[in-house]
């Protein structure tokens, strides 16, 4: 079982122990400013299934009163007046309840949607490496798009519905208690098969949601992996494992609709049931003058009054406890509390100058399984103010681990890692993310503009203007062809940046680590998209500008390991030795078999985008 499907079961089997009062408690804090309308909302609602239930009287005064031999033609006129304008006023008040309640609802769903995101913004990276984006996305829109619905509908109806059915049975016993007794027999079954339903139902909801988020995640997967699908063929398959999710969806769905079917049949067939034996009833009692005509007009006139509202009852039911899974969903991920926080005193160093220091630096992931050997074992590492530290060894031996311990992007199991004799858990996080800048291999861009994403963090220099340092970075990248698009860098790129080649996506997040102008830069291998010669142009250009700046760079290629002042090599996890290239190259023989092997075969991927690149150069010529 895949490792975001186990989490997901995981959560499903916790918050099914959660009862139905006290999930939408904890809806309160939202609620209490808006409280007000809601009641409003409810009142117009209520007072709405009142008059519909109001109307049935003033027929069985016209059947007894009025109806019958020298009965005034007036008093029917009257009569017809009064049910016109119950009518009427039954419509206003429906009106007024959507006017109160819509929003109101859609602000708790914008609320709770801002806060949802704003959480997922403050949890570590270990959080999103578990769960899959599809089920985030479902959680954030789906889930809080069913709370809307249930908040201006679905609960005031549930409670006016109910409401409205006793207030009903209760006008059928003033008509005769036999016919209120029968009519109140048919609540006995369907509160026993409600009991039921709210299991079965609630299961089904919850396992429909989370498949729905997991298929989700598949078509996100799919769509940004779409070359490598392409190049290697793999279209039927992925369609094959996507169609396979699919029915699983949808044949949940089918198990959630033939549940709420089969309760409907039977909260709909009971009463008629009872209807029919109290038709029966209700003519022998008339026959004996024990009940009036108008008695048994308004018996059945309120039975099909409390016709909807009894058939609705299944409907809001099934509406309210899927609402309850989507809420239990929500708040499994706010409740994820992160680890990954700023301290209540955060530490500012006096002199800041990039000076890095890592002193029995020890990690572990959070999921790794007991007795696993760490990731990072007893790493001493001391990279000077202005220096560039590349790391290099074997794949595995926790380079690019390293690299995330420096902004904190995991905290280190054991040891410390300090920026200017300050340990990097001290910093406030937005101080400690702005002084170290980070360019993964793995480029992460949005949809947005080149300039917004180049200038997502910059720090322009004192003097400079924000096209000037725009202009910096993309001339230090080598980010020209930026120019040439046909909005410049105004151009819109694709979701993550799809559009482009893997080269170009490279040295658009390299101008904006560029542009952020930090004290400590951290690169995971940025350049290896790149040719050796644009590579060389963009570390000439780094000298320069980024002078003062420390750097610490997971190098792939021989080429970035000489352009270090030293070279820090890495085995299993521990540090076996440190100095420049050529002292290296002298005393370690494990040093020059990793040097030998670092000119790896590229991937397919790799051959698609070295070929688009070549292919700009020669346009550019």
């Amino acid at each position: 079982m895949p490792l975001v499907v186990q989490h997901q079961v995981g959560h499903a089997a916790h918050s099914s122990q959660s009862s139905l009062l006290s999930t939408f408690r904890r809806l309160g804090p939202q609620l209490k400013p808006i409280l007000p309308r809601l009641v409003l909302g409810f009142l117009c609602a209520l007072t709405a299934g009142l008059v519909a239930l109001a109307i049935p009287q003033v027929l069985r005064e016209l059947v007894n009163s009025v109806l019958h031999s020298g009965g005034s033609g007036r008093a029917v006129w009257i009569s017809a007046l009064v049910v016109t304008g119950l009518g009427l006023l039954e419509a206003g008040l429906l009106f007024l309840r959507r006017v109160f309640v819509i929003t109101p609802a859609a602000r708790i769903e914008s609320s709770l949607r801002i806060g949802f995101f704003r959480h997922l913004q403050q949890l570590p990276v270990s959080f999103h490496d578990k769960w899959g984006s599809g089920q985030l996305l479902s959680r954030s829109m789906a889930d809080l798009s069913l709370l809307r619905r249930w908040l201006a509908f679905g609960s005031i109806m549930l409670v006016v519905a109910t409401v409205t059915v006793v207030v009903g049975v209760a006008l059928m016993f003033s008509s005769h208690w036999l016919l209120g007794l029968i009519y109140l027999a048919g609540a006995l079954p369907i509160t026993i098969r409600a009991f039921h339903f709210r299991n079965v139902f609630r299961d089904a909801s919850r396992l429909s949601q989370d498949q729905a988020g997991d298929l989700a995640t598949a078509v996100e997967e799919s769509v940004h992996g779409i070359r490598v699908i392409k190049a290697f063929g793999r279209g039927r398959q992925s369609l094959e494992g996507f169609s396979t999710q699919a029915q699983r969806l949808r044949d949940t769905e089918i198990r959630k609709a033939r549940s709420l079917s089969g309760f409907l049949m039977f909260v709909v067939s009971v009463p008629e049931l009872t209807l029919g034996a109290g038709l029966l009833v209700g003519i022998w009692l008339t026959a004996q003058d024990q009940l009036s005509v108008g008695e048994l007009v308004a018996f059945f006139a309120t039975a099909a009054v409390l016709a909807q509202p009894v058939e609705g009852i299944g409907m809001l039911l099934g509406m309210t406890l899927t609402t309850k899974t989507a809420l239990d969903r929500h708040f499994e991920v706010i409740d994820t509390r992160s680890d990954i926080v700023a301290p209540a005193r955060p530490t500012t160093p006096r002199n800041p100058r990039g000076h890095v220091r890592l002193s029995g630096v020890e990690f572990r992931y959070p999921d790794a399984k007991p007795g696993t050997a760490p990731v990072l074992a007893g790493i001493d590492l001391e990279i000077r103010p202005g220096e560039t530290m590349a790391l290099v060894g074997a794949t595995g031996s926790g380079k690019s681990t390293l690299l995330q311990l420096v902004p904190r992007l995991y905290d280190a199991t054991a040891g410390s890692v300090e920026i200017d004799d300050v340990d990097v858990r001290d910093y406030d996080l937005d101080v400690l993310r702005t002084a170290v800048s980070v360019a993964f291999e793995d480029t992460t861009l949005f949809s947005a503009s080149i300039r917004d994403n180049v200038l997502l963090g910059a720090r322009p220099v004192p003097g400079q203007t924000a096209d000037e340092a725009l202009a910096e970075a993309i001339d230090v990248a080598q980010a020209g062809f930026t120019r040439d698009l046909p909005l410049g860098v105004e151009t819109v790129i694709g979701e993550e940046g799809l559009s482009l080649s893997g080269g170009q996506r490279q040295r658009i997040a390299l101008a904006r680590a560029i542009a952020s102008r930090p004290l400590v830069l951290v690169l995971d291998d940025p350049l290896s998209a790149l040719d050796v010669r644009t590579e060389e142009k963009v570390t000439e250009a780094l000298r320069l500008v980024l002078a003062g700046t420390t750097t610490l760079i997971v190098a792939h290629r021989p080429s970035t390991v000489m352009l270090a002042d030293r070279v820090a090599l890495l085995e299993n996890g521990r540090i076996l030795d440190v100095g420049t290239h050529s002292e290296l190259l002298d005393r370690s023989d494990h040093y020059r078999y990793v040097i030998a092997s670092l000119d790896e075969p590229p991937t397919v991927e790799d051959v698609l985008d070295e070929s688009i690149d070549s292919d700009e150069e020669e346009a550019s010529r």
